[in-house]
């Protein structure tokens, strides 16, 4: 199965629905029943599921974020700015792929869940990839 291949602009550390890309590389993929992942080939930058009715759902998520990870100058780790180690924290807590089910050549998402890419040391020209195997 070929890797569908997305290009991100970030403008700030905000989440981004990459919920119709997401669809379109499942789409395209021609597999009807599967596992989709989305993987980020970013260190501080992460991918999630969450609720979208609500946009103080996605506040809330980012707020949480910063104030269990703040951006402070003690860590050890200071490539470029503050932002940077942190950005690389939270990454690796929330996580930089997941995995989603395929059915009917659509992801399996609840009613109120969209596909988010987290920035966390914005902006940056970011991508992601999505690659779909039959099951």
């Amino acid at each position: 199965m070929p890797i569908a291949n997305f290009e991100l602009k970030t403008e700030s550390n905000v989440p981004y629905d990459i919920t119709p890309q997401v669809a379109e590389a499942v789409r395209n993929s021609g597999v009807s029943c599967g596992i989709g992942v989305v993987a980020l080939p970013h260190t501080t930058a992460a991918v999630c599921i969450i609720s979208f009715p609500d946009p103080n759902c996605l506040e809330d998520v980012m707020d949480e974020v910063a104030r269990l990870v703040p951006a402070r100058i003690d860590f050890k780790h200071q490539h470029d700015t503050p932002h940077d180690a942190a950005g690389h924290v939270k990454s690796a807590v929330i996580g930089s792929s997941l995995s989603i089910l395929v059915d009917g050549g659509a992801p399996v998402l609840g009613h109120s869940q969209k596909i988010y890419f987290l920035e966390f040391d914005g902006p940056r020209e970011r991508s992601f990839n999505v690659c779909v195997v039959p099951v």
